[in-house]
């Protein structure tokens, strides 16, 4: 029996989205005047963020590859056999093609036909891998590639008001997440149960307010004692013990839209040079709020954020940059480098982007103080100024946890 390469699976109806077909058009509109003002015929994406970005469908790989080709006239999703008729139902404006495992390199076949042997075509150089960009030019022998991950990120660096308002939904989901964690806190709990419990209520949360939506890959990540030196750090089953330094960080995704809140606490007190160590950290936080305006630079904000921590003496116990962009991004995707707050990033704040202000001290095992201090807020950049987002509150005053 010969099985097919490709099939067409239009199983049900087209899903609400999550954005509304005048939000994806205007994305389209956007994406194919940089097209045609850079004569390029055809693009095709294959990372998770330009994907959802174009399409409001996240992909589950497992190994797989996965694609959207937009050219002027058409608009086609490529998926796995695996996924079913899910992609479909959630591509809102245009085609879906499946490609199947019965013969090898079937997703090059797809693509193939939907992209003529001729001219530019774009692909993401900082996603596709060499083996995959091999591939294309066997089947397009004719084609010129080029790069259209840069330019996309540029387009994804300004939000629009629907995603902005999915952002802000998200900034307090994450609040109420970091609610239930501290409610979980206890000396004696381990971290995966209080872990637990933020991402529950996170969930449901989600649901409740986008009861059309997927939910997927909503998480936290709990840190204590010496845990807390890596923001990133997986949750363990380590215990809370009095006297213990500890990392909040609450992650809801919807629509593989990412946004976080991130807290230092303490179980049942703090050392006095923990206490000095903190209000460093806060202090550099409430400054970099006042800096995030229109008109900053990334790096002018980092640098004056650095002569705080020199002061104190501490700054070459700083982690990573003050902050980054948000927008479609999870902790296995996305990132718009070109929007973080380092000093190698000169990038004008302008209207309509959103950046997290996020300082860290590290200080290893062994010195007093030791820890990991993070504080993470939300913030839109408007015309005048900014917004923050993140509601729940930080610093001793607030976040020394009584049992």
């Amino acid at each position: 029996m010969q099985m097919p390469k490709t099939l067409l699976i239009p199983n049900g109806e087209k899903v609400q989205g999550t954005f509304s077909r005048e939000e994806l058009n205007a994305r389209l509109a956007k994406l194919r005047r940089h097209m045609a003002e850079n004569d390029v015929q055809a693009v095709l994406f294959t990372s998770y963020h330009n994907i959802n970005y174009y399409s409001d469908f996240v992909y589950c790989r497992f190994g797989r590859d996965y694609g959207l080709v937009v050219t002027q006239e058409d608009y086609t999703t490529v998926t796995a056999n695996i996924d079913g008729g899910q992609p479909y139902r959630r591509n809102q404006l245009g085609d879906n093609v499946v490609y199947t495992d019965w013969q090898k390199d079937n997703f090059f076949y797809a693509v193939k036909q939907l992209i003529r042997d001729e001219g530019k075509v774009g692909v993401e150089f900082d996603h596709m891998s060499l083996q995959n960009l091999d591939k294309m030019k066997t089947i397009l022998p004719s084609v010129q590639f080029v790069d259209i991950a840069e330019p996309t990120m540029k387009m994804r660096m300004v939000k629009s008001a629907e995603e902005i308002e999915v952002i802000k939904h998200g900034a307090a989901v994450a609040d109420i997440g970091g609610a239930a964690i501290r409610d979980a806190i206890a000396v004696g709990v381990p971290e995966y149960e209080v872990a637990l419990a933020g991402t529950q209520a996170m969930v449901r949360e989600i649901a409740a307010r986008f009861p059309h939506g997927e939910l997927m890959d909503t998480w936290v990540w709990f840190q204590s004692g010496i845990n807390t030196d890596g923001a990133h750090n997986p949750v363990t089953s380590r215990r809370i013990e009095a006297g213990d330094i500890l990392s909040m960080n609450t992650f809801p995704m919807i629509a593989g839209y990412y946004t976080a809140l991130e807290r230092t606490l303490f179980s049942e007190h703090a050392s006095d040079r923990h206490l000095e160590l903190w209000e460093i950290n806060c202090k550099v936080h409430r400054r970099g709020l006042e800096l995030i305006r229109p008109g900053a630079r990334c790096c002018d904000i980092a640098a004056e954020l650095n002569e705080i921590f020199l002061q104190h003496d501490v700054l070459q116990y700083r982690t990573f940059g003050y902050g980054h962009s948000f927008g479609t991004l999870s902790h296995y995707y996305g990132r718009e480098a070109g929007l973080e707050l380092r000093e190698d990033i000169d990038t004008v704040l302008e209207p309509g982007m959103v950046v997290s202000m996020e300082p860290m001290l590290m200080l290893p095992e062994g010195k007093a103080g030791a820890g990991g201090y993070r504080e993470h807020d939300i913030l839109v950049v408007g015309e005048d100024g900014a917004e923050n987002i993140t509601k729940y509150p930080f610093g001793p005053e607030h976040n020394i946890i009584k049992g």
